[in-house]
């Protein structure tokens, strides 16, 4: 390990390429490696959303019996256990602690295994999941060195750094990857736990994404006639769904982004497919995918395509939308949603998704851009900005800081997390069940030009706010602090290139 700690003081994964210098240094070249390869960068060298470790974090949460333990700085681990228990968590969120002193002596490392140790009970857990954050990972703290597994219960220990997994959507796949690798490789060895609601007696397809829990029951009602079922959801809820999602022959990559998770399924010889049954086409194009995937006789591909076909062209014909959409998001599922929206007659110009481009997403991709929309791989804030900038929608959708944007600018806007993503998509429940909740903020045009009005004149930026006079601008005191900001990357720029 290394002992340079002291540089990263105050700068946190925002100082992305010093970290990951030190992170090579200190012996993790493999891991970001790995993760260039698996997760490649985009414009930026560091996350625009929030930090990536809250993807993996949350996996590790929602399953049932698996502990979960941070190694990061107090301030990260306070940051991630808020977010996790805003967003529902229901357990603690282990942390083990440390200083200058204990991460550059390796004493952080006796302590996280001390740590596992103490938490490896067999009766209340089925595995434990340690997880570096920026700094440990940056000063090599060697989580491969804990063992497999003490008293039967599985340790699994991943590196989440910052300024090496671009997006937290990302995260969970390095979670749900190193479990699926744990369990191929108890498959390997022997027999394994059956599920608790026991095995299909039909051949399943393992969905690959998280979804609205309305959606798998769908999937599996329009399997239904090809006589095949739908399989675990990965990330999964319990241990033994793993070994079941493995089981199946064909994997859904419904969220294309999971690189790990498939590479596990492609070494144990699952046929991958991608994009998801979404609108009328994509449904189709779907079910015949899945079909010649398991070699499904014709008919009966046939059979399901039109037990559900006219349910959905009749769901999008009864729930139309009208106007221009801008998209944009960090979920993964962005392509699919932006599918659905011009199913169901919305003019989409341009769709950004912070997730990179893979073969995957090929047919999402190929299809929009024959309807003339723009796909924006590995999307940055910019990115969305100025296609909104330039577009001029109706409604614009995207993350918290593209909806703030939209509504200083009086135009209708939607957070995508948790007003369409948190909607069912697939099938016939998801062919009208964004009409609703899109053609409602669409009307609200007027009501926002009535608040723009209202507040005119408040000022913007340092003039934000009712002044009775004017404000008390300093520019000499910004020109001076710009003056220091200008040296200090002269300086660093210099120190590069020597």
């Amino acid at each position: 390990m290394t002992g340079r700690l002291a540089p990263f003081d105050g700068v946190g994964c925002h100082s992305g390429a010093e970290m990951a210098e030190a992170a090579r240094a200190a012996g993790n070249s493999e891991v970001l490696d790995r993760y260039a390869a698996d997760y490649p960068q985009g414009p930026h060298d560091k996350p625009q959303s929030m930090c990536p470790a809250f993807g993996s974090l949350r996996v590790g949460l929602r399953m049932r019996r698996v502990a979960t333990v941070l190694s990061g700085s107090a301030c990260c681990v306070y940051g991630l256990s808020f977010v996790s228990h805003f967003y529902g968590a229901r357990r603690s969120v282990g942390y083990v602690p440390f200083n200058s002193e204990t991460l550059v002596t390796g004493k952080l490392f006796e302590d996280i295994r001390d740590a596992v140790h103490e938490l490896a009970d067999p009766d209340r857990y089925d595995a434990v999941v340690v997880t570096n954050l920026c700094v440990p990972t940056a000063s090599g703290v060697p989580l491969r060195l804990l063992p497999n597994e003490i008293n039967g219960v599985r340790i699994i220990g991943i590196d989440v750094p910052g300024f090496g997994v671009p997006t937290h959507a990302e995260a969970k796949d390095v979670l749900a990857g190193a479990m699926l690798a744990y369990a191929r490789s108890e498959i390997e060895a022997g027999p394994v736990a059956a599920p608790a609601q026991g095995r299909s007696d039909r051949p399943t397809v393992t969905l690959l994404g998280e979804m609205f829990p309305a959606d798998p029951m769908m999937i599996g009602a329009m399997l239904a006639p090809m006589g095949l079922a739908a399989g675990p959801v990965v990330p999964c809820r319990e241990w033994r769904e793993l070994y079941a999602a493995l089981d199946s022959g064909v994997v859904a990559a419904i969220h294309p982004f999971y690189t790990a998770s498939i590479r596990e399924f492609q070494a144990a010889g699952r046929k991958i497919v991608g994009s998801a049954p979404v609108g009328y086409d994509g449904t189709m194009e779907w079910l015949a995918a899945i079909g010649a995937a398991y070699n499904v006789a014709p008919d009966l591909i046939a059979t399901a395509q039109n037990a559900f076909g006219p349910a959905i062209k009749g769901a999008l014909a009864a729930n139309p939308i009208t106007g221009r959409i801008t998209l944009s998001g960090y979920e993964g599922s962005e392509l699919l949603v932006a599918r659905l929206l011009i199913e169901s007659g919305a003019d989409v110009p341009y769709v950004g998704t912070a997730c990179a481009r893979n073969e995957w997403s090929q047919a999402d991709r190929e299809w929009l851009e024959a309807r003339g929309c723009v796909v924006k791989y590995r999307a940055s804030l910019e990115d969305d900005l100025a296609a909104m900038e330039a577009f001029q929608p109706d409604l614009a959708v995207g993350t918290t800081p593209v909806v703030q944007k939209a509504k200083e600018k009086a135009t209708p806007a939607l957070y995508f997390t948790n007003l369409i993503s948190a909607r069912p998509l697939m099938g016939p429940a998801g062919a009208g069940s964004l009409a609703q909740v899109v053609n409602a903020a669409m009307g609200n045009k007027t009501r926002m030009e009535g608040m723009k009005a209202f507040f005119e004149g408040v000022g913007t930026g340092d003039t934000s706010g009712i002044w009775e006079g004017a404000p008390n601008l300093r520019p000499d005191f910004r020109a001076i602090h710009q003056k220091k900001l200008d040296k200090a990357a002269k300086a660093a720029k210099a120190e590069e290139m020597i």
